[in-house]
């Protein structure tokens, strides 16, 4: 069986996976630091572990994990909320860097197999694969239109991941004096935090 996308759809689609990836989000922000800090050599497993665990993460919810959340719900509070726990750490990790690169004792970028793990912890990330799959994947070819939207989406994620990783390194050089690297980290952990604005937005109480 063949996709069955329409031209206007294949359009939204593109367009969807292009603005979500590259609006400012945790793994974009993360990867801005790592740049920042560690050089792009360096960050390259954390690049690819963003894509190819988003990638992944889209493929499960195509191929039922999103059923399983409906099914039960107190399973993907759980993600949600051990993932927002997850990014509080990750961004006191980041807002207490001290130094660039080498300089910076005991500092490391995310490794591949971290970057998949955070993934399926990110809640931007399951908001983008959740809609990806209700929204823009067609039910009639269901798995060769889920195929498409997985190539859609790879092309953009390697693409965003670097531009925010260069982007990050581009700003190495202007931040090689200490005062300006901490309050550098310290905007990147404050702008993580703040993704997760609307995940705690779901606790205020409604008017």
């Amino acid at each position: 069986m063949s996709p069955t996308y329409t031209p206007d759809l294949l359009s939204a689609l593109a367009v969807f996976a292009f603005a979500s990836s590259i609006t400012p989000g945790p793994n974009n922000t993360m990867l801005l630091a790592s740049g920042a800090n560690f050089g792009l050599r360096a960050s390259l497993p954390h690049m690819w572990g963003v894509t190819v665990g988003f990638i992944g993460l889209i493929a499960l919810c195509g191929l039922g994990l999103a059923g399983v959340f409906t099914a039960s719900p107190i399973l993907h509070a759980i993600l949600k909320w051990g993932g927002a726990a997850y990014l509080l750490y990750l961004a006191f990790r980041i807002g207490t860097a001290r130094g660039v690169g080498a300089k910076a004792a005991g500092a490391k970028p995310l490794t591949f197999g971290q970057a998949v793990s955070f993934q399926f912890i990110n809640p931007k990330g399951w908001a983008m694969a959740l809609g990806t799959v209700s929204t823009y994947v067609p039910a009639k070819g269901f798995l060769p239109n889920l195929a498409v939207a997985l190539l859609i989406f790879l092309v953009t994620n390697i693409a965003t991941v670097f531009t925010w990783t260069a982007f990050g390194v581009g700003l190495r050089r202007f931040l090689d004096r200490p005062a300006v690297l901490r309050t550098f980290n310290i905007a990147m952990a404050l702008l993580l935090v703040a993704s997760l604005y609307p995940l705690f937005a779901e606790l205020a109480p409604k008017r």
